[in-house]
């Protein structure tokens, strides 16, 4: 039963089908006026929501060096990101259609540290959508990328697809560079956010176990056939012989890639350039 796992997945990383893996819009470091501009507004597809204008909103700073970030839960507990779109709010409302958009962003993936002890926390965070930096576990940080002042859908792509494990992303927004007319002070908001790739699940989920990133990889074989049809991917038989390539090369590499995930960066490796020893000593 191994194989069928580690086929799917291996042909699930090597797929070219994406997807908007952002579910839940968790938490942001501050919000000017909540809800009016909440950071569910992010995930709206509208730039407007009954005739006003959609986006989330920082609080005001003297500082433009105050960083923000948003903070969402993705899909699935398992799944593989390859870039981020985001998209500055213009406010077209004020003189000059001012953007307030960050001079750049970084990328953080990650788990929680401990989700069964730190259930009842989340739900008191989630009323009030503030949640602490150390409450999360972050396997791998992006690079840091320029954000343009344009009122335009800016794709950053990661230098190679991360698989993250735990299904939390933290988006850091580094800069400010639009102060508000009215009050003197800088603000960052952005209109839509969407992170780019492919859940894994219902075929495969993952359980997080405790704080030192120890986990249990779940292989569902009867929703394998379902998830590959939904995703345009083969059916199982076909999985096999696609993949076979990665696969019959070290089965149980896959296993130590996913498992050892939470304790490094959680970037995918060239595969095509590794053989059994590099690959398994990639992490």
């Amino acid at each position: 039963m191994d194989h069928k796992a580690y086929s799917f997945l291996a042909c699930s990383l090597t797929s070219s089908v994406t997807e908007d893996c952002i579910e839940v819009a968790m938490s942001a470091s501050s919000t000017d006026n909540y809800p009016e501009e909440s950071i569910e507004n992010t995930l709206e597809a509208s730039n407007r929501i009954e005739q006003r204008a959609s986006y989330w909103s920082s609080k005001g700073e003297m500082d433009p060096a105050v960083p923000e970030s948003l903070v969402y839960k993705l899909s699935a507990n398992l799944c593989v990101i390859s870039g981020i779109h985001i998209q500055p709010f213009q406010a077209y409302f004020q003189f000059g259609f001012p953007i307030y958009s960050a001079k750049a962003v970084r990328f953080h993936m990650g788990h929680l540290k401990s989700p069964f002890d730190m259930e009842r926390d989340l739900l008191e965070s989630a009323s009030t959508q503030r949640f602490s930096d150390d409450m999360f576990v972050w396997t791998y940080t992006s690079p840091e990328f320029p954000m343009a002042q344009v009122n335009d859908t800016q794709k950053f792509h990661l230098p190679k697809p991360v698989l993250c494990i735990g299904g939390i992303l933290k988006i850091e927004l580094l800069g400010r560079v639009q102060r508000q007319e009215m009050d003197g002070l800088y603000y960052i908001c952005m209109s839509h956010v969407q992170a780019v790739g492919q859940s894994l699940s219902p075929a495969l989920d993952v359980d997080i176990l405790d704080q030192t990133g120890k986990c249990s990889l779940k292989y569902h074989p009867e929703a394998d056939y379902y998830a590959s049809k939904e995703k345009g991917l083969p059916g199982s038989s076909t999985l096999q012989s696609i993949s076979s390539t990665l696969v019959q090369r070290s089965v149980r590499s896959w296993e130590h890639i996913i498992l050892n995930a939470l304790l490094a960066n959680g970037v995918l490796p060239d595969y095509e350039d590794l053989d059994d020893d590099n690959l398994i000593a990639y992490y």
